[in-house]
């Protein structure tokens, strides 16, 4: 799916939750206007095309009638020309009454993406979410019955949370049926009451390690549930990348390869275990990821069993690895046993 993404920070949020700082994660300090959107659209849109205008950021529901009207009526002309698809938005799970998804239904939005960050009572009410668990499910099913798309956005790592509370809270994600699922274990950032807590001692956040590990089991369990998520940590941003907002936490710029990387690590060592075989085969599109970030798969598997090749082949399908003649698929080979799927 192709996206044309507008940042909107904070705009319409009745709370400032305790992790939050979109104007760092965006890398954008004011939303813009209704009038620079169409005429970025005007710019950059081909004559004809999918995708859709995405706006980012804030609680796109609770902003002003007029504001959410100007925003979505921007987008409008380039739906009704074929230029674009459709509209998607962000919002929270409180936000969404029956007639505020009637109003997107109607307004050409086809995707809604919900910051729901976790199922715990606990966990939101410690985040400063402001809502409950049982907003989301009701939210969710408004939005199914309005023929909409579904986005669920979770945040392991948040203040109470456990390995145990964010594989729970991924669990009852994925038995909502979500289209896609976005995973950002949480960052400590510059200018966030977590900075605060960070620093007084009250909150730990997840080591680089502790995420990558906790995060590729929830990404197996969405594979095995063939649900996609379509992002693994925050996206780069200059203040990021220059660790001027960056505090404490997960951030890492090629933190979704590392995730990628250690399902591979797990397929490609039980897979030379299984077969006695030390040369794999993969896809080209699938090699970066199997030798892993800096060639750490590489070297593990070297420690592992004295020699390891990994080569490319295209005639191996996508995410499966060959050893000696034998497919296996990733999914299969990377599994994680014990666990209720």
């Amino acid at each position: 799916m192709r996206l044309y993404p507008f940042f909107i920070p904070h705009a319409g949020c009745p709370h400032r939750c305790r992790f939050c700082q979109q104007q760092r994660t965006s890398g954008q300090g004011k939303a813009p206007a209704p009038e620079e959107v169409a005429r970025t659209l005007e710019d950059i849109l081909p004559e004809s095309g999918g995708g859709e205008v995405a706006f980012y950021g804030g609680t796109f529901t609770l902003l002003p009638e007029e504001a959410q009207q100007a925003y979505l009526g921007a987008a409008a002309p380039f739906i009704r020309n074929g230029r674009v698809d459709g509209i998607r938005i962000s919002t929270r799970p409180d936000a969404l009454s029956q007639p505020a998804v009637e109003h997107l239904r109607l307004s050409g939005v086809r995707t809604v993406e919900i910051g729901c960050q976790s199922f715990s009572p606990d966990v939101l009410r410690r985040s400063g979410r402001g809502h409950g668990a049982r907003e989301i499910g009701e939210a969710v099913d408004r939005l199914r019955n309005a023929g909409l798309a579904v986005g669920l956005q979770l945040m392991p790592g948040l203040p109470g949370s456990s390995r145990e509370e964010a594989l729970d809270s991924l669990e009852q994600a994925l038995a909502l049926r979500p289209d896609f699922l976005r995973i950002y274990p949480t960052v400590v950032l510059r200018g966030t009451a977590l900075e605060e807590d960070f620093h007084a001692g009250h909150y730990r956040p997840l080591g680089l390690e502790e995420a990558v590990d906790l995060c590729a089991e929830m990404l197996w369990r969405c594979r095995h549930n063939t649900v996609p998520v379509i992002r693994l940590g925050l996206q780069g941003t200059p203040e990021l990348e220059t660790g001027q907002a960056w505090v404490a936490g997960p951030w890492h710029p090629a933190f979704g390869q590392l995730i990628r990387s250690r399902l591979w690590r797990r397929g490609l060592e039980r897979g030379g275990e299984a077969t006695g075989s030390r040369r794999a085969e993969v896809h080209p599109a699938d090699f970066s990821d199997a030798r892993g970030h800096g060639r750490f798969n590489l070297e593990y598997l070297r420690q592992r069993f004295g020699e390891f090749i990994i080569s490319s082949n295209r005639l191996v399908p996508r995410e499966h690895m060959a050893f000696g003649g034998q497919c296996f698929t990733l999914t299969d080979l990377s599994g994680y046993e014990g666990q209720n799927h």
